[in-house]
């Protein structure tokens, strides 16, 4: 039997090793973070959520919900971390970061079938070895430049970026308030009120604020998530009242409605950490610290982590990929993760599983079914392996996605169609499975 080699022990990466290794396939996990860390890793556990620490919704109403549950017909690893390191999030499936990643961690490094090698990876047998590439968006570049010799020149990239945490007890509680992030939840979120004056001086802050000059070959190309608040700010106040500032549903306690309003997430299980959230940023450490400061109730705050921003590389999957996950003219290679065009840590996951059952069924030369378009977690596949595609942009899971069966229903049950699709393709592919 061949080699199974896996490159990246992230969130594609991991889950990937653990569904071959139900399956019995002995796998080598290959991470270089034990050597050398890149600008947004902050520790040596495996899955290290370097952005948000949620998993975004957990209703079946929207594709990530839905998506969610798909995955735990699979036994994923990463949704049996999130359960075990889950924290009060309202609607999200927010996690304490650090249980999170060390209980994949733990999971990955006392399953016997997995052996982890700390080395970078900057060759590739693409002739003798099954080798899945899961090195996420922050590729290195010895390996950037081994992917371009098997793929050719069809890499592409996009800005990302992540939001300061603070220390609880550093703010003022007498300053703010708790309510909901949207108009269902149990009021977890520390909610900062801003006045008219207040808003618009703090929104001029951020357009004149110092940020860290980009590489001469970045462009400012964000994804449309994970847009840096300072540069939201540019695009006008109505911009940040319909977003990250809000005041929506967010009345206060006696019951006024602020001008606008920042919200703040727990991050930690002891309740000691809190992220702004959407406040991805490139402003400088210094800068952040004085404008988040001149928030009501911010003034002393002490900020645990600051904001960064990073280059995420993917691959133009359409015209490289098949449904397999499979590199077309290279049999043996497989991509999985944030590197294939999907953006999300769900997503991402998602792509981990699929890249699985892609590299036994070609190990065991059996026929792998394309999922469903019914099914979200098919729709991402799907997406990310047309080739009709003329422009690919990465994409998170979306309803949008979806084939809806009755065109024109309201309240179409995306939820319940998926469930019975992924039954029926449970069968269709049980060869695979067992």
């Amino acid at each position: 039997m061949k080699d199974i080699k896996i490159i990246g022990a992230g969130l594609a990466g991991c889950e990937s090793a653990y569904q071959l290794t139900k399956k019995g396939y002995k796998v080598k996990l290959y991470e270089i973070k034990e050597i050398k860390r890149n600008d947004v890793q902050k520790t040596n556990l495996f899955a290290e959520l370097v952005c948000s620490n949620t998993l975004r919704s957990k209703s079946f109403k929207n594709a990530v919900g839905i998506l969610k549950e798909e995955m735990k017909q699979f036994g994923s690893l990463i949704l049996k971390a999130a359960e075990f390191a889950k924290i009060p999030g309202d609607d999200a499936l927010a996690v304490d970061r650090e249980i999170f990643s060390n209980f994949i961690t733990q999971a990955i490094k006392t399953n016997s079938n997995i052996e982890v090698v700390s080395q970078e990876v900057d060759k590739i047998d693409d002739e003798n070895d099954i080798t899945l590439i899961a090195s996420g968006p922050l590729t290195t570049d010895n390996l950037q430049i081994e992917i371009q010799r098997l793929i050719g020149n069809q890499k592409m990239y996009f800005l990302d970026a992540s939001s300061p945490i603070i220390e609880k007890d550093s703010i003022d509680m007498t300053k703010v308030y708790k309510n909901s992030r949207h108009k269902t939840g149990d009021g977890e979120y520390i909610c900062v009120p801003l006045n008219e004056q207040e808003f618009e001086s703090f929104a001029q802050k951020l357009r004149n604020a110092q940020t860290i000059e980009l590489k001469n070959f970045e462009k400012e190309i964000y994804f449309k998530g994970c847009q840096p608040i300072e540069a939201i700010a540019k695009l006008g106040n109505k911009i940040l009242l319909r977003g990250p500032l809000s005041p929506n549903n967010l009345e206060t306690p006696d019951n006024k409605k602020p001008f606008a309003v920042v919200q703040l997430r727990q991050d930690d299980v002891k309740d000691s950490l809190y992220n702004f959230v959407g406040f991805q940023t490139n402003m400088k450490w210094p800068e952040q610290k004085i404008i988040l400061s001149s928030l009501p109730g911010m003034q002393n705050i002490k900020i645990s982590r600051y904001g960064v921003m990073h280059k995420n590389n993917y691959i133009n999957s359409p015209k490289i990929l098949n449904h397999k996950l499979q590199v077309m003219r290279k049999k043996n290679v497989f991509f999985a993760g944030q590197i294939t065009g999907v953006e999300g840590y769900v997503e991402s996951t998602a792509i981990g599983i699929m890249a699985a059952l892609g590299i036994i069924a070609t190990i065991e030369n059996k026929k792998l079914p394309k999922m469903p378009n019914t099914i979200v977690m098919g729709s991402l596949v799907n997406y990310i392996t047309n080739s009709k595609i003329k422009k690919f942009n990465p994409m998170k899971a979306n309803l949008g996605l979806v084939d809806k069966l009755t065109p024109g229903v309201e309240n179409y049950d995306y939820y319940s169609k998926s469930k019975e699709d992924l039954l029926r393709y449970f069968k269709d592919i049980q060869n695979i499975l067992n």
